[in-house]
């Protein structure tokens, strides 16, 4: 049986960020055998011809940076916010990266419909900035868990992409005072702990040392730990962490540490395919 091969899709609009999120795609692709699409999203078919050329550019940039990975470019007519996803599940890839431009590029680029982006697609994203990914790979994966037992549905792709990098996660929640919603928590820590056990996956759990402000202290935590990717659910069509509040989801996609965030939706990790980087984990 001929196994299915890995793909790793890039928007990029030519930027540097752009660049970033290519260089970071070259690195995975490598280590886990993946080719490589690039796509750039014109407004009329008239841009074509300079989104040709400029697109051309950026795969000879990236054959420069990483000769041994398979590139293939696409040009299309039509809205970031829909196409990506569309061309993303057409072209079966596996991940999808993406650059931002920091807190205030974000909102210039894009502004409050930026998210569309991501809970458009059925496909994961991995959200970069201008840092570049490690050459290790993701030695450690902080995951925020809180009550929704959605979130709980994110473990089966960390556990992936653990297994795969040999990674650690780290497991953090809110600290509750209520005790009611304090052993809700601790159930879900536990079956997180199984979860990752069973899956042959390292795992450590944090609990934050005080009420309120979960998103600073889980920064923090990601700092100090040097944390290489962080992992977010999308539990709402505009809130990427749920009861916490949509005003979180820019400050830990924008976080000042530039620490890539994987972004993921709760109907993709119910499907029964298989893993996200193939069938070969």
């Amino acid at each position: 049986m001929i196994m299915n091969k890995r793909r790793i899709l890039v928007p990029t609009d030519f930027s540097a960020v752009s660049h970033t999120a290519m260089t970071h795609a070259a690195d995975l692709a490598e280590s886990i055998g993946a080719d490589v699409f690039l796509l750039n999203i014109i407004d009329k078919e008239s841009d074509a011809p300079k989104a040709e050329e400029k697109i051309a550019e950026e795969i000879d940039y990236l054959n420069r940076y990483n000769s041994n990975i398979k590139v293939e470019s696409f040009v299309q007519v039509g809205s970031i916010f829909e196409d990506i996803g569309d061309v993303a599940e057409e072209k079966k890839v596996s991940i999808i990266i993406m650059g931002t431009h920091g807190a205030s590029g974000w909102q210039k680029v894009a502004g409050s419909y930026a998210l569309k982006v991501v809970t458009s697609s059925k496909i994961p994203f991995i959200i970069t900035q201008d840092n570049p990914i490690e050459k290790k790979g993701y030695d450690k994966i902080l995951v925020p868990l809180d009550l929704h037992n959605e979130t709980k549905q994110k473990l089966e792709i960390v556990a992936d992409l653990a297994r795969y990098f040999e990674s650690e996660v780290h497991i953090v929640t809110p600290k509750e005072t209520d005790e009611f919603l304090r052993n809700k928590m601790n159930g879900n820590i536990a079956y997180a702990k199984k979860y990752l056990k069973d899956k042959k996956v390292k795992c450590a759990t944090h609990v934050t040392t005080k009420s309120g402000d979960f998103v600073d202290q889980l920064l923090d935590l990601a700092g100090e730990l040097e944390i290489d990717l962080i992992t977010i659910m999308n539990l709402q069509r505009n809130s990427l962490m749920g009861m916490l509040g949509a005003r979180y989801e820019q400050e830990i996609i924008t976080n000042e540490d530039q620490i890539p965030v994987l972004c993921v939706n709760p109907k993709q990790t119910t499907h029964t395919t298989g893993s996200v980087f193939g069938n070969s984990i």
